[in-house]
């Protein structure tokens, strides 16, 4: 799985073996965060298999499955609030890490800690492409 840190606290992925979530467990992970849909990809672990892998490693698991025309300002929240309250490091994954990336960078955009103009230069810095963002934050923030 690729990986990527955001910052002290969260690192987003691609889509994460079984192993791998067993071993985020010995590296500290507090909570692993799934953004995934089940089925979207053949040889995808899916929801129930990843919930178990995680909570035999002493994770924390939380599904909140979107994509990109469902994304709503629930979910956006939801996700903040779990990384929030973790205790520790917090992995957030889908097919790539732009979705748990872009849920991320929204919440920050309207929580005031991140302005607009800075979401593409902070996904280039992270090499992720944070378009579908910026578009979301057009049509939702107020």
């Amino acid at each position: 799985m690729k990986r990527t840190p955001i910052d002290s606290k969260l690192s987003v992925a691609g889509q994460p073996s079984l192993a791998e979530i067993e071993a985020l467990g010995a590296e500290g992970v507090s909570l692993l965060i799934n953004n995934r849909p089940d089925g979207e990809e053949l040889g995808q672990p899916g929801t129930a298999a990843e919930r178990a892998a995680a909570e035999a490693a002493g994770l924390r698991y939380l599904d909140l499955p979107v994509t990109g025309p469902t994304l709503t300002r629930e979910a956006v929240e939801r996700f903040h609030a779990a990384v929030e309250a973790a205790p520790g490091p917090v992995v957030a994954h889908c097919r790539s890490g732009t979705r748990s990336l872009t849920l991320w960078v929204i919440g920050e955009v309207l929580a005031g800690r991140l302005r607009r103009d800075e979401v593409a230069a902070l996904g280039t810095r992270h090499g992720y492409d944070l378009s579908g963002a910026e578009r979301w934050l057009d049509a939702n923030a107020a």
